[in-house]
């Protein structure tokens, strides 16, 4: 792998199947780099989407992180569906790994639907852990061994950035719809116009022939795929939520909250982070306390209600962001990933944040 560009300490080149690969250009990268961050794009974006985040957690976490930007599913092939693009995640994830024998721990950071493909690639790669007998299962559950792996790889963080846990069929999942029920019940109908599979997928109408929408289906390991398992073994699991002006996906389903659960807020909470407006840590609700809370009897809230619940079995950091002050606030959707680094600077402490609290 030649390196094209060097820049501060930062290397980066196109890896042999087309990813944007960036990592230390330190002489001792090659032996102390043993954490592989997988970033993924958004609907209908790119790999140099994470361009600016990449080359921030190369510098802030040298010879520590190896940054793969998925290139897998880009532009119009982010329509195909969550599973199909998440099965060609799951391919391209094996090959880098393949190359770098070295890898010892495994990341993901996911924007937008980049967060839902994640989850399904981490179902994929799944690996369970190595045990003896059941025995051993019950009496080493803190062992190392009885830890499952993402590909045989430790998994440390899984980061999501605005990204629509809950779909976008519910009350005020889709901000630009303005909370009209009119609009919110029409755009189900015709959201696989626009959007196609993924479409379907988002506003959970992918129940052709009685099946189980696909993001229910995530709630749990289904057939030879582990969601859940995979999504449990991660040592942090964080969402990184805008609280207002992101047109494209809510707070509460980027959040994983309902609507009473939503935090009130004055202001920033550390200088060295303006945007992050509030902090939460969720412990994981177990199978007594998993139990879903009433609700009424429209389709929409049932099913978000299930949602809720079932990711709530596993912990969550919350982070929540409000660019309300900021000029480049309509843009919201884009500025937390620092997606145009010359426009979307503001977005910057966010990414500080995420590096700041990363586990290597």
């Amino acid at each position: 792998m030649d390196c094209e560009r060097e820049e501060k300490g930062v290397c980066s080149s196109e890896s042999v199947n087309g990813g944007q690969d960036v990592w230390s250009c330190n002489d001792s990268y090659s032996s102390s780099a043993d954490h592989l961050v997988v970033m993924v794009n958004g609907i209908l974006g790119s790999s140099t989407d994470w361009k600016f985040a990449a080359e921030q957690f190369v510098r802030m976490l040298p010879d520590k992180v190896f940054v793969h930007c998925s290139v897998r599913n880009v532009s119009k092939l982010t329509l195909d569906g969550v599973d199909v693009m998440g099965e060609r995640l799951a391919e391209e994830v094996i090959e880098v790994i393949k190359r770098m024998p070295e890898v010892r721990k495994i990341s993901f950071i996911g924007h937008s639907i980049g967060g839902l493909v994640a989850r399904y690639a981490i179902g994929r790669l799944y690996r369970p852990p190595r045990r003896e007998n059941a025995e051993d299962a019950s009496t080493n559950a803190c062992n190392e061994d009885s830890r499952g792996t993402i590909c045989g790889l430790e998994a440390m963080n899984f980061i999501t950035v605005a990204t629509p846990h809950l779909g976008s069929w519910g009350k005020k999942q889709v901000p630009f719809l303005f909370g009209v029920t009119v609009l919110e019940k029409v755009a189900p109908l015709i959201i696989h116009w626009i959007f196609r599979r993924t479409g379907r997928h988002l506003f959970l109408t992918d129940n052709e022939n009685g099946e189980t929408p696909l993001l229910r289906r995530m709630l749990d390991d289904y057939g030879d795929l582990y969601f859940m398992s995979a999504l449990r073994v991660f040592r942090r699991r964080v969402t990184y939520s805008n609280t207002g002006y992101d047109h494209i996906v809510g707070w509460k389903t980027s959040s994983i909250r309902r609507n009473w659960e939503l935090p009130k807020w004055e202001e920033c909470l550390h200088e060295k982070y303006p945007h992050i407006v509030y902090e939460e840590r969720c412990k994981a609700n177990d199978d007594k306390q998993c139990e879903p809370v009433s609700v009424d009897n429209e389709s929409s809230d049932l099913l978000e209600e299930e949602l809720v619940t079932g990711l709530s079995r596993v912990s969550w950091e919350k982070v929540d962001v409000s660019f309300q002050d900021s000029k480049q606030r309509f843009a919201a959707h884009s500025v937390i990933q620092v997606k145009a680094p010359f426009m979307q600077s503001e977005g910057g402490d966010v990414i500080q944040h995420m590096i700041d609290n990363f586990l290597t």
